[in-house]
This record gives C-alpha cells, sequence and structure tokens, in this order.
C-alpha cells in the first residue's frame, strides 16, 4: 500500500508491511496513531505530506510499544518535534527499563507464531519525549477518547468516536489471522482476538474484546488487516466476544493458563516455558 487511504471522516490508514498505522484529524490538525515497523518512517512522512501537506502531527499516540507498532518512532521524531503518548502502564517499555514478556511460538498455528521467537521485545527509550495518557481524552483530538483495552500488553489502548461508532482497536481486535503468513498476505477479513504469540494475558483479552463488542462499532480500523464495518462486522464481533475462550484462547502454551504479572515498573513475573523441563539436569 502507497500511502494513507481514506476509510472515514478524517480516518485513514496506512499498512506498513504486516501492521497498519492510522491517521485521524484534517489538514489544520491531525494525529499519527502507532509508528509501523523499523525502516518505515520515510514513507510514513511522505505519506503523510501527500495527505495532509507540510503540516506536522500534534503528536504521535502508541497504542502500545510492540516492535511493530514502534519501530520508526525515532525516525519519525527526528524529523517531528511534538509529544509521544502512551498508557502510563506501557511506559517501562518504552522508556527502556523492561522488556515485554517472551512471546509463546507454541500457539496460533503458523509460521509467523513460529518465527516470534525472533521478534525483538524492547524496550525502545523514547526518554522524556514519550508521556503517560490522562483521564480518556486523546491529546488533539476532542471527539476521540481512548480506552484500555490490556491483555495483548498491558497497557495496550483503543480509540473510539462516539459520533459515528469509529473503532481504532489496534491489536485488541485484529481483523486477520496474523498468527499466518498467508492470511496476512491474502488480508482475508475475518476477526480474531490479539496476535497469540505476543498475548501473555489471556483474562484480561477477552475482557477488552468484551468491552469492543459492547461499544458496538459501525466502522472497525484494527492494528493487521483492513478496515471492516457494517452489521456482518458487528455480528463476529459479537460472536468473538461470547465465545472468545473456545475460539482463541490456546490450550496450552507459556500463558495459557498463567499470565505473565507487569505493574508501572514492568515484567514482574513470567511462567516457565513449558517447552523446558522444570526438574535439574542430572550430575554427570
Amino acid at each position: 500500500m502507497d500511502g494513507f487511504v481514506e476509510v472515514g471522516r478524517d480516518v485513514a490508514f496506512m499498512r506498513c508491511a504486516m501492521v497498519n498505522v492510522a491517521a485521524i484529524g484534517n489538514d489544520s490538525r491531525w494525529i499519527l496513531i502507532d509508528a509501523g515497523l523499523p525502516g518505515y518512517g520515510p514513507a510514513i512522512r511522505r505519506a503523510a505530506e501527500a495527505r495532509f501537506g507540510p503540516v506536522a502531527p500534534a503528536a504521535i499516540v502508541l497504542t502500545h510499544g510492540h516492535f511493530d507498532h514502534v519501530g520508526s518512532v525515532d525516525d519519525l521524531l527526528s524529523a517531528w518535534d511534538v509529544p509521544v503518548y502512551a498508557h502510563r502502564l506501557e511506559m517501562p517499555y518504552l522508556t527502556g527499563k523492561s522488556p515485554y514478556p517472551p512471546p509463546d511460538p507454541m500457539v496460533g498455528r503458523g509460521a509467523m507464531a513460529i518465527l516470534s521467537r525472533l521478534y525483538p521485545r524492547g524496550p525502545v527509550d523514547l526518554g522524556a519525549r514519550v508521556r503517560a495518557l490522562s483521564a480518556d481524552t486523546v491529546p488533539g483530538a476532542d471527539e476521540w477518547r481512548w480506552m484500555h483495552t490490556p491483555g495483548h500488553t498491558p497497557g495496550h489502548i483503543s480509540l473510539f468516536r462516539e459520533t459515528d461508532r469509529t473503532l481504532l482497536s489496534a491489536d485488541a481486535v485484529i481483523t486477520t489471522k496474523q498468527e499466518s503468513i498467508l492470511s496476512v498476505l491474502a488480508q482475508r477479513c475475518e476477526l480474531h482476538g490479539p496476535p497469540a504469540y505476543y498475548t501473555a494475558d489471556w483474562d484480561r483479552a477477552r475482557d477488552s474484546v468484551r468491552a469492543l463488542a459492547r461499544l458496538a462499532p459501525e466502522l472497525l480500523v484494527a492494528g493487521h488487516g483492513q478496515p471492516w464495518g457494517g452489521a456482518d462486522m458487528r455480528r463476529q464481533l459479537d460472536t468473538l466476544a461470547r465465545r472468545f475462550d473456545e475460539i482463541e484462547r490456546p490450550r496450552f502454551g507459556r500463558y495459557a493458563k498463567q499470565p505473565a504479572i507487569a505493574d508501572e515498573t514492568g515484567v514482574v513475573m513470567v511462567p516457565p516455558d513449558p517447552c523446558r523441563p522444570s526438574w535439574p539436569a542430572p550430575a554427570l
């Protein structure tokens, strides 16, 4: 995809390989949501200039700190002197204090899941350039509010505009099977919970999907997959919310029964790797 594609009033998205970034606003004031994979900074800047002219965004809002959502943030900040916002529980992963829990390549049944052991866990260090979101408003976007939708990460957020029920769900709900390379390439619309290999708390992930379903969105713009709107999308979202544990929750894997635990300092407990024996090796 070359550039931002408008999908709603003052809402556009751009695919950066396997992940989306979004822009909300217009020529006089706009905000970038997420920063894509490493190396996409120049493409995002060109796309932004084509859509908004030489106007820098009022801010960059990070839905969470995984590498595919923050990969080009340093590049963008080298050109744009703008604040960055994220949930306070994401701060350890954005200020160099803590990596995320290890991925779970056993879940998801796909090559993207298997390869997840190679994905960087961070942290990145944005220092004083990143600020914690406050209240539930989106800085510089009065029509929008952010919602805490944890599970995929501790401080994951989604954005919602009540006037037309537009939902930017980031990775809380996605519209492709992200664990499968073939599904990612095809971009076939199908609703799923967060990418399984990087989700460390399935109870909270389920609760977040249910909270988003209660919004009854008219348009869904996810962090992975195509934008999708209308009654069929809502029916599938309702089904996903009701049957989340049956459809999405892994039956096995590192976090299937016990989540990783994190607080404002970062990760404090990770369940043992089920692929590694817990007993000591015999003496030779």
